[in-house]
């Protein structure tokens, strides 16, 4: 009897040693798992986005802006909390066929919906509500501009009755949304540069004068050549955060004109 309770002993001990052991085994493989989930998970979730392969050829036409390159950058951090995502409405107002789904599409990409990006460690997504300039879309102005925190009031540059609608496109905006930032945007410069220099000149005087009675910032833009595409945004960024803004005046004729 002394003989087997020994037995029973040392199988007791030899089979909790054995249970242990294979307990570690399945914590050890379990934490090797989770260690390359997460090695992997990294390398799926951050791309590098695509750069443009069309060289402008303008000479206003770089795509800087800031003193700092770091201060707004594509977000693509999908590990983060959503409660820190901090949403921001943009309207987007004009007549049609002057640009504007064109111009989203070249900033966003083809959702032309959302765009996120991190401003000094802090996540930030633009929501952007386009109006279409058709006469059924006007009931959609109050939904689009409550609560907004920039208005881009686009034209087309080649088309002076699109600049003339600014001011109705303003006019009615403000009914709805008095703290905005309004940016003019004139669309299509690439085209404009073909007008005659003195049509360009009495274009370019006009907008400016606009931009003035609106007390906001103009930029010409093209979506084609990526001229003052995300300047403009990084401006509206700026201008939200108080961030150093680094951006110069540009008046020449036959250049693309940004005032402020």
């Amino acid at each position: 009897m002394t003989q087997l309770c020994r037995t029973m002993f040392r199988f007791n001990i030899r089979r909790r040693f054995l249970r242990r052991v294979s307990i570690l085994r399945r914590y050890l493989r379990s934490l090797w798992k989770q260690i390359l989930s997460c090695m992997i998970g990294k390398s799926a979730r951050y791309r590098d986005l695509p750069c443009a392969t069309v060289s402008p050829p303008f000479p206003a036409a770089a795509e800087s802006g800031f003193a700092s390159r770091d201060i707004a950058s594509p977000c693509c951090d999908y590990d983060k909390d959503p409660l820190d995502l901090v949403a921001l409405k943009i309207s987007v107002l004009g007549d049609c066929q002057i640009g504007k789904t064109s111009f989203l599409t070249k900033y966003t990409g083809l959702n032309h919906v959302d765009k996120t990006l991190c401003v000094r460690g802090a996540r930030i997504a633009y929501n952007i509500w386009e109006v279409r300039g058709d006469e059924s879309s006007q009931n959609n102005v109050p939904i689009a501009c409550k609560d907004s925190v920039a208005m881009l009031f686009m034209f087309d540059l080649t088309s002076r009755c699109t600049l003339n609608s600014v001011i109705q496109w303003y006019q009615e905006s403000r009914k709805w949304n008095q703290t905005a930032i309004p940016v003019p945007i004139g669309t299509k410069f690439d085209d404009f540069v073909q007008l005659p220099i003195d049509l360009q000149w009495t274009i370019a005087s006009q907008a400016r004068a606009y931009a003035k009675a609106l007390n906001a910032t103009l930029f010409f833009s093209s979506v084609t050549y990526n001229i003052n595409v995300n300047k403009i945004f990084k401006f509206i960024t700026a201008k939200l955060f108080n961030l150093p803004w680094a951006l110069e005046r540009n008046l020449t004729i036959g250049e693309p004109i940004i005032d402020f």
